[in-house]
């Protein structure tokens, strides 16, 4: 193979590779002569069919796998002698007018990664903002969950349902005299006040006794998620089976137990537990953000653009969608389009951070073990569907690109410990709100930080560079969180304080969230209709 350097400017290189004719034809000669003993033709015996006769029946076949062979061989031999280091996969054309019997030429255009040289690891300095746990904290926790589990005593048949009081209740919902699917539920739990309900069902409520039925006109609000009653008005037939008034809650040790857990002490340690996990995960964005300002400060050398380039388009791909999901779509669109050039500065420090921390990984003998591996590949695997997971998991196995993306993150934070464990670190004692409040002045900051997973809010466009974050990095809360549901046993006590706080479905604004409670449309399906969801 003869090999001619075309390009070399900057990163960019470019090469024109001429394969012989001659070793071409003697490649499918050797292919010819494997196949040989499979091939079937009448008048012959098995293994007997003469070469010309097979070159004439799988020739074709036979030359276009051996080209696909040769240019593969051909790319890897020439990174190979010319020691490249390729930032991605090598364009490859095979030359025009290529017919067998002739040279076969090749231009091949390549990025290379770029020589860095990779940073002293010693005397970077960072502070550590560290949020103590009160006793406060954990009282007030226990206090949600104690609301989240509040239970209910039959009411006088006489009580006018009031502020907190608990309804059971049937109703039929019809739209123009027609009942509509889903407007349908029997005994059904109802607090009045809880905004469980579209507006204005609760409110038409309020005192009513045991044995009412009332007649209740609502309007479904334009944006309920059923398409056929958006801004419909709906008459509900609701008959008033009980009222009941809350009972008292003690939170002592049989609630902790009613929770799945030995006594009340193992609750609040549980609580402790997952208060400080939860603001030791903001520490950790706030520390690596700090480390990752640092080096980007003193390194800016050249990357390859075909990298940025698949950055930039996975952060405007994301973006797009965001903006497509906003009130004002048009609008949104236009403003992320106005700051085009800020998101590729964004994606070009993302792919040159990757590449430092990728070299002083390299330097400092940071591996990802095979059972780490193993376990993202598995972990990646349980997104598809059973049957395409072997498959998958064989895509990994055979793409070296496909796994170097996999395993990017987790290599990612396997040099940022190593660097936080070299480090000089101090500590400062500070709120849970003085925390959120560092992190968000850090997010506000010009757009050249680099991107993350985390998905801006869909309401405020102009503001997704704070989404376009540092790989792995997570977003502080912007509030603290609301009312928990309640653990039903150890394992879900540990997650308490994760789940989403319930919410009326309709409000939009980026600090709300999707009920938490379960639905009491699993009796009947009319709740679907009549709560929001």
């Amino acid at each position: 193979m003869q090999i001619k350097e075309t390009t070399s400017e900057g990163l960019k290189r470019g090469f024109q590779l001429t394969i012989p004719a001659g070793d071409i034809e003697a490649k499918v000669d050797a292919e010819v002569k494997k196949i040989a003993p499979q091939v079937r033709m009448p008048g012959f015996r098995p293994g007997k069919v003469p070469a010309n006769l097979i070159r004439k029946m799988h020739g074709e076949n036979v030359h276009a796998q051996v080209i696909n062979d040769a240019i593969r061989g051909s790319v890897d031999e020439l990174i190979r002698e010319k020691k490249l280091r390729p930032a991605m996969q090598p364009k490859v054309e095979l030359g025009e007018g290529y017919e067998q019997g002739k040279d076969a030429v090749l231009d091949v255009e390549l990025e290379v990664l770029p020589e860095i040289e990779a940073p002293e690891v010693e005397g970077i300095a960072l502070e550590r903002l560290v949020v103590p746990v009160s006793d406060k904290q954990v009282d007030e926790a226990l206090e949600r969950i104690a609301d989240q589990q509040k239970s209910y005593k039959d009411a006088p048949k006489t009580r006018k349902a009031a502020e907190g009081d608990q309804l059971i209740i049937d109703f039929v919902g019809s739209i123009d005299g027609t009942e509509f699917e889903g407007g349908k539920a029997e005994d059904a739990p109802l607090v009045i006040g809880s905004g469980q309900f579209i507006p204005g069902f609760e409110e038409q409520l309020t005192g009513a006794k045991a044995g009412d039925e009332k007649t209740i006109t609502v309007t479904f609000p334009e944006d309920y998620p059923a398409e056929h009653l958006k801004g419909k008005e709906a008459q509900f037939a609701v008959t008033v089976k009980q009222v009941k008034v809350e009972g008292e809650t003690k939170i002592d040790d049989e609630f902790a137990k009613n929770l799945g857990l030995e006594g009340l002490d193992k609750l609040k340690e549980l609580l402790r537990g997952q208060l400080e996990q939860e603001t030791a995960g903001l520490t950790r964005t706030q520390m690596k953000r700090q480390l990752l300002d640092q080096l980007a400060a003193g390194h800016d050398f050249a990357v390859p653009q075909g990298m940025v380039d698949a950055e930039f388009e996975q952060i405007w791909a994301q973006l797009q969608q965001e903006a497509s999901r906003d009130e004002d779509p048009a609008k949104a669109l236009k403003e992320i389009e106005a700051e085009k050039d800020d998101y590729r500065k964004i994606a070009e420090r993302r792919v040159r951070l990757g590449l430092l921390l990728s070299e002083i990984g390299q330097k400092n003998g940071v591996e990802v073990s095979q059972q780490e591996m193993s376990m993202l590949v598995q972990q990646a695997a349980q997104q598809y569907r059973a049957e395409d997971r072997q498959r998958f998991v064989q895509y990994i196995q055979s793409e070296p690109m496909a796994a170097a993306q996999l395993r990017a993150p987790l290599y990612e934070d396997k040099v940022v410990d190593f660097l936080f464990d070299k480090a000089e670190i101090s500590e400062r004692e500070v709120t849970r709100e003085e925390l959120e409040a560092a992190i968000e002045a850090e997010e506000t900051e010009p757009a050249e930080k680099p991107a993350a997973k985390k998905k801006a809010p869909a309401k405020k466009p102009a503001a997704k560079k704070t989404a376009a974050k540092e790989e792995g990095e997570e977003k502080a809360p912007a509030k603290k969180p609301a009312a928990k549901k309640a653990p039903a046993n150890k394992e879900a006590a540990k997650d308490e304080g994760k789940k989403a706080p319930a919410k009326k479905a309709a409000a939009k604004s980026e600090d709300k969230a999707p009920a938490a409670k379960k639905p009491a449309a699993k009796k009947a399906p009319a709740k679907k209709a009549a709560a929001k969801k």
